[in-house]
């Protein structure tokens, strides 16, 4: 760990203010917080018809070239509260960075320089890996989580009934908000294990002695947090995976650099002690 300095301690010390005064600090960071979000949601709703067809797109390429396919829905007030639903999701992606932002300028003043030098790298990473995830997500996972529910479909012959997939708006939309936003938060694993590696609360021997209590943990994780078949679960476990060994990589670099860095302190201490 890094010792702060005098100049750090100083700081420091002028950024203390009066209890009341961090309270009113936090309710206008609140305030500009909800209004940001308001503002997101009505951009996001007069855009929800667009945003819809967007996620809608993989299960439309599925389906093409097969006429008379379509989604329902069955009550009257569906379509609308699936637009707001879609109003807020991606009013919580928009004003994401402005929300972390807030949330960073109320909790910076009472860090040292060192340590918010250390944390900005894992604030932009956050966004980046949420990305990354819904992206997998959308990219990759969910045309092959369509197509193979499209194979359990039942084709009309005679003497048996045809058995077609017409999915509800509302459901499908849930399902996918449910991927992305689980795929978003999961793919956060490896900021999360290499910020607590560089504030010196887990190691990177750790981590690898706890691989596999780590990995029974992510396929119950998996389990969890996706749609109850086995390919959607295979789907975000065998990343997860992946991330994990990700993080035992990267805390091992930061380790590696802490020791080169303790070890130039102490050799340019050993040169300035006095004879």
């Amino acid at each position: 760990m890094v010792t702060p300095s005098p100049e750090d301690e100083a700081e420091l010390e002028s950024s203390k203010a009066p209890l009341l005064e961090h309270l009113v600090e936090l309710r206008n960071r609140l305030v500009r917080s909800v209004i940001a979000f308001l503002v997101c949601f009505i951009i996001c709703f007069a855009f929800s018809r667009q945003i819809f067809q967007f996620l809608t797109q993989p299960l439309s390429d599925a389906l093409a070239g097969q006429p008379n396919r379509s989604m329902i829905f069955t009550a009257l007030y569906e379509q609308f509260f699936t637009y707001v639903k879609i109003g807020m999701f991606g009013a919580i992606c928009l004003a994401f960075p402005y929300l972390a932002t807030q949330i960073w300028l109320f909790i910076a003043p009472g860090l040292y320089k060192h340590e918010r030098k250390a944390f900005v790298p894992f604030l932009l990473a956050t966004p980046f890996m949420f990305i990354l995830g819904g992206a997998f997500v959308y990219y990759l996972m969910l045309p092959r989580v369509i197509q193979f529910f499209l194979s359990g479909e039942t084709p009309e012959a005679p003497g048996q009934i045809a058995i077609l997939m017409a999915p509800r708006v509302g459901e499908y939309l849930s399902f996918v908000m449910t991927l992305i936003f689980a795929f978003g938060v999961c793919f956060e694993l490896p900021v999360l294990l290499t910020l607590l590696g560089q504030v010196g609360i887990v190691t990177s021997k750790g981590l690898a002695g706890a691989r596999r209590y780590a990995i029974v943990g992510v396929f119950a994780v998996a389990a969890v947090v996706t749609p109850p078949d086995v390919f959607s679960q295979l789907s975000l476990a065998f990343p997860m995976v992946g991330l994990y060994e990700v993080s035992i990589l990267c805390v091992k670099l930061i380790e590696r650099a802490r020791a080169r860095s303790e070890a130039a302190q102490a050799a340019a201490n050993r040169n300035i002690r006095p004879t």
